[in-house]
């Protein structure tokens, strides 16, 4: 797992503390319960600190997937 992956994945956990760390990088918004317009924000808002990047949140109906996240962290972020 790349370094950009193991920071997703702690953002995750905090956003969603009861999904199980290795059903993480399979998390989609139809697979976690969960994952509502206000996860989705507050998820955004969390990757906005830890990467220190701004979030177009009119993309949150895309980044509906932990994969869709990653991508869009490694084509933003200068992160490895």
């Amino acid at each position: 797992m790349d370094d950009a992956a193991a920071r997703l994945v702690k953002c995750f956990q905090v956003v969603f503390p009861d999904l199980p760390p290795a059903k993480i990088a399979s998390a989609s918004q139809s697979t976690v319960e969960t994952w509502d317009s206000i996860a989705a924000v507050t998820l955004g808002n969390v990757i906005e600190e830890e990467f220190s990047i701004e979030m177009d949140f009119e993309l949150l109906a895309e980044l509906n997937s932990f994969d869709r996240m990653l991508a869009w962290v490694h084509s933003t972020a200068k992160v490895s």
